[in-house]
């Protein structure tokens, strides 16, 4: 008989000195999404009061503590202990992909050599986080959608205190679109999504306040919108706006005299 298909094998490993404990619940949430966490460690020095917060949590997510004492001042232990381990999993060849949770630059190497093998790489970290190691992941989800699994969200699709307004999405999906071969003007929506996630590791709806690329598109007003029955939804680029006439109405002829047309006399 075949083997069942399982789902993808992730080691998940955590900067416990750039991350908030609070993340924890979304974090793994989001992790599911993509595949299995297999391995499950997190790095720093759980005597520091910074570090403390995850103590609580280790057991409830079955994290692995890598315990790390900050012996001198200035040099990051935990950060060293992450990369040897996560070269030593990347070359053991069991695991599909790796989530380094951290929004340090230092480990923007360590995703592009994991990448450089072949192996995907997703990033966890706060906004603040570099470009550089936000786009040497595949994907890199911004840790503030994920507090308190995004209850900011409304049902309705839109949050009251998004990262970025709605329209600032406009510029990135406008340039995707572009890139896009279409006669019409028209594309899928879903191809769109894709070719986001290539282009940009970090687009994620939820960061201007809605759950899916569908309402984000609706809300900046504009894109033109087709659902046909049945079929996938699409949308193209709102043509420019006419500019509006200026100067005198070309209706009204321009009058050099008083009416009748004569000269005034002297």
């Amino acid at each position: 008989m075949p083997s069942e298909l399982r789902s993808p094998r992730l080691a998940v490993l955590i900067d416990a000195d750039n991350a908030s404990a609070k993340i924890a619940d979304g974090l793994f949430e989001e992790i599911a999404k993509i595949g299995e966490a297999s391995v499950r460690r997190i790095y720093g020095d759980f005597s520091n009061a910074r570090s403390r917060g995850w103590a609580d949590i280790l057991s409830k997510h079955a994290i692995i503590p890598q315990q790390q004492f900050a012996y001198t001042t200035g040099k990051n232990a935990s950060d060293i202990t992450l990369v040897i381990d996560a070269m030593d999993l990347l070359h053991s060849g069991r695991f599909d992909g790796f989530c380094l949770v951290s929004s340090d630059s230092d480990f923007t190497r360590l995703a592009a050599r994991i990448r450089e093998q072949g192996v995907d790489v997703f990033g966890f970290g706060e906004q603040k986080t570099p470009e550089s190691f936000r786009q040497a992941c595949r994907r890199f989800v911004y840790t503030e959608n994920l507090l308190a699994g995004t209850a900011t969200i409304q049902d309705a699709g839109s949050r009251s205190t998004p990262l970025q307004p709605p329209d600032a999405a406009t510029p990135i999906i406008k340039k995707v679109i572009t890139q896009m071969e279409s006669e019409d003007g028209w594309v899928a929506l879903g191809e769109v999504g894709r070719q986001l996630a290539n282009l940009a590791s970090d687009f994620d709806p939820r960061t201007f306040g809605f759950r899916k690329l569908s309402d984000l598109v609706r809300k900046t007003n504009s894109f033109e919108i087709d659902e046909p029955k049945g079929r996938s939804m699409r949308i193209r680029v709102k043509p420019a706006a006419a500019p509006a006439s200026k100067g005198r109405n070309p209706r009204r002829p321009a009058r050099s005299g008083p009416a009748g047309g004569s000269a005034p006399k002297t």
